[in-house]
């Protein structure tokens, strides 16, 4: 059967639409990041439609994509891996020509190359939160990614919290599994902790619930911690939050990707994650546990605060440099 016309937003939203309910969560989000970049390539090159593309098109976007990202090669392995993925669906719905997935060729990888790095910078993450302080102070956004950047919790983590979770006076917020009540952790009861927070970061919490928080209940009648006028506010929109606030124009910065500023669909909040920089909730779980280890906080306290095991943790969430460890042994030997 001969493919029908579909443009490349079209295909990638059906794919998601229907992996949201198949995939973990990370997984999904893996899928939505790395798509993002196969549309961009396709906007680039008047890919209007992917009945045209061939699988000489594959290796150019897969050239392409190894450059334009400056990619190790586990990453560049994951984003083909979701174009894989992508394009065996729209085999099925006849829109591209069958068996063009099986032309999406792999790197193959050898030992210690199948970590993936991506995570948002230190750097990065205080100038965000420089620019919420200052223009919107104990806002729903600015104390989501305060807490997410200060705890390194998961978004399910986040999404699960209601406001009797939260101890001002003891500084500190208690994670909980409800799945009786609509909100499940990771790690089920195992993943149930409290999580210190900083004198910082409890005042903005005071502030939002005190002024900012919208008064409203969830389908259960819990409290939620994080809501909109409707209830509990859900993981997408906690999702686009973190999407919109590491857009670099959000903080002032100019575009590294040399985009027209009236041109970009990134610059609106509903499609923030069209920007190649805008990062997932994981990203900014990754880059603050890496943070922690890069300020010396022992590996045990990272495991038990972030809910994840030290291997785990070793291979998967500490981002820091071979060089960056060095450093950090030396600081210890120096003082025997």
């Amino acid at each position: 059967m001969e493919p029908e016309a579909i443009e490349p937003t079209e295909a990638r939203d059906m794919f998601l639409s229907e992996k949201k309910n198949e995939v973990a969560e990370a997984t999904w989000e893996g899928y939505h990041y790395r798509l993002k970049h196969f549309v961009r390539w396709c906007e680039q090159n008047d890919i209007e439609n992917l009945n045209n593309l061939t699988g000489r098109s594959i290796h150019r976007y897969r050239v392409w994509r190894r450059e334009d990202g400056d990619l190790k090669k586990v990453s560049l392995r994951n984003q083909l891996v979701a174009l894989r993925v992508f394009l065996k669906f729209c085999e099925k719905i006849d829109g591209v020509e069958q068996g063009l997935h099986d032309k999406v060729l792999l790197p193959k990888l050898s030992d210690g190359e199948d970590v993936n790095d991506v995570k948002i910078e230190a750097e990065k993450a205080e100038k965000i939160i420089g620019h919420l302080e200052k223009f919107e102070y104990a806002s729903r956004r600015h104390t989501i990614f305060q807490v997410l950047w200060h705890t390194g919790m998961r978004m399910g983590a986040l999404h699960s919290l209601d406001v009797s979770d939260y101890n001002s006076g003891e500084e500190y917020i208690e994670v909980q599994h409800r799945p009786e009540t609509g909100t499940s952790l990771k790690n089920g009861a195992n993943g149930e902790r409290p999580v210190a927070l900083s004198p910082k970061t409890c005042q903005i919490l005071d502030d939002y619930v005190e002024h900012r928080r919208h008064e409203a209940t969830d389908n259960h009648g819990r409290n939620p911690l994080f809501t909109s006028e409707q209830g509990r506010y859900d993981k997408s929109n906690i999702r686009q939050v973190t999407y919109q606030l590491t857009r670099p124009c959000f903080f002032g910065e100019d575009c590294p990707h040399n985009r027209d500023m009236d041109e970009c669909e990134g610059t609106t909040n509903s499609k923030a994650y069209e920007c190649p920089s805008s990062m997932s909730p994981h990203r900014i779980r990754r880059g603050s546990i890496t943070h922690f280890r890069l300020k010396d906080v022992p590996e045990e306290v990272v495991s038990d605060r972030c809910n994840v095991s030290r291997d785990v943790l070793e291979k998967h969430y500490d981002a820091r440099t071979e060089s960056e460890k060095l450093e950090q042994r030396r600081k210890y030997l120096n003082n025997v």
